[in-house]
């Protein structure tokens, strides 16, 4: 492969990955690092490193783990059963179609969708749905945050 073609390859791994750390159906802390190695593919790792990807590579892992972690918290401690947790997952991902108001209302109507399937007490899934939602939203955080993280880390080492 000519290095050109690397380096368009990572850029679009890059770019999809950062979309990937907003939007749910995408892995994007994984797409982030792929084109971030290939970058350092791209240079024959001559600035960015072994040492440098193995903790990119940790960050990415710690993105992934955060966005579940952070929606089956919040899910949790509204006292939501894991349909509710399934269907707020569900729900962010049919969102995905419904632009900005289907990405903030799909998990809460999922959650209370899935909520409602398990018992039939309103109140308990408005609670379900807070939850969900509340903590889908702390995992997007998390995940930006680790994400411009390894941009910044990569930069820095590639360009300091």
């Amino acid at each position: 492969m000519t290095t050109l073609l690397i380096w368009l390859i990572a850029l679009l791994f890059i770019a999809i990955g950062l979309a990937g750390l907003v939007f749910p159906a995408l892995p994007g802390p994984l797409l982030l690092f792929a084109g971030l190695w290939m970058a350092a593919w791209a240079e024959g790792f001559v600035f960015v490193g072994l040492y440098t990807l193995i903790i990119l590579g940790v960050l990415a892992g710690l993105a992934s783990l955060a966005d579940f972690v952070a929606g089956a918290l919040g899910a949790r401690r509204s006292g939501a059963s894991s349909r509710s947790v399934w269907g707020a997952t569900i729900g962010a991902v049919i969102g995905l179609f419904f632009g900005l108001p289907g990405l903030l209302l799909g998990p809460f109507i999922g959650a209370v969708i899935g909520e409602l399937s398990q018992q039939w007490n309103l109140a308990a899934a408005g609670r379900a749905g807070w939850g969900a939602t509340i903590g889908m939203a702390l995992g997007i955080a998390a995940k930006l945050a680790f994400g411009i993280t390894m941009v910044g880390l990569f930069l820095g080492v590639r360009f300091l």
